[in-house]
């Protein structure tokens, strides 16, 4: 069996630590545009781009084909990224329980650390910036690479450009020796979508072990330390 040589993880609710603040300031900004969907649907919908989950329930609620449809979810959108950034400029971020520890267990072994995201770059990199999960390897909390949507053409999870992405950014040729760990079921779908050796769920992010267990996959984890089993 082949040595495992890169890990592919998911940032919010995977090694950041979720309070609801994305679906708190989603929320927000679809109050402040009177867009009406349940806390329920939100969750749904957790891990897709953004701009897309707002095109989405924009057509939704107004029906498909409406010409104000990419107005509105643009408006949306714009609000949302206002809202999101000043909240992680503000407010506390922390690493998921047992997250650094991964990160150095990783770092002994070889394995290289990419983190994918549906957020875009500029708060993808307030948030690295504030844990100080930088590109320098001189840290054993370090990653190797960040991807988010920008980097492949806005195409974010389930498509699965941000892992192609990151195995040729670190010079990894075969899906056999990468695995992805995201907290829902659209990470699931990504991983499965990427064709990658292992597609893993971990349940004490957003989504439960229930919840995800309902969604392909080929593993679930109670917290993202437990991943050392599959490396």
């Amino acid at each position: 069996m082949k040595k495992i040589r890169l890990v592919v993880l998911d940032m919010a609710g995977t090694t950041v630590m979720d309070q609801h603040e994305v679906e708190y300031c989603f929320k927000q900004a679809a109050i402040k545009n009177e867009l009406h969907s349940s806390d329920e649907r939100i969750l749904a919908l957790q891990g897709y781009a953004k701009l897309y989950v707002f095109t989405l329930l924009w057509t939704e609620q107004i029906g498909e084909g409406d010409p104000r449809i990419s107005e509105l979810a643009a408006q949306s959108y714009a609000d949302f990224k206002t809202i999101l950034e000043n909240h992680y400029r503000t407010q506390p971020i922390y690493p998921t329980e047992g997250c650094l520890a991964l990160f150095e267990a990783l770092h002994q072994k070889g394995i290289k650390i990419a983190l994918t995201t549906g957020f875009y770059r500029e708060v993808a990199d307030i948030i690295l910036g504030r844990l100080g999960w930088v590109a320098n390897l001189e840290f054993s909390t370090s990653i190797h690479l960040s991807v988010t949507p920008d980097e492949v053409n806005g195409e974010g999870r389930p498509s699965p450009a941000m892992i192609h992405y990151a195995m040729k950014s670190l010079g990894i040729t075969d899906l056999e020796e990468v695995i992805n760990v995201g907290d829902t079921p659209v990470d699931l779908l990504f991983g499965k979508n990427a064709g990658v050796r292992y597609a893993l769920g971990v349940c004490n992010g957003t989504h439960s072990r229930e919840q995800l267990a309902a969604h392909s996959n080929d593993g679930l984890l109670e917290k993202i330390s437990d991943l050392l089993a599959y490396v």
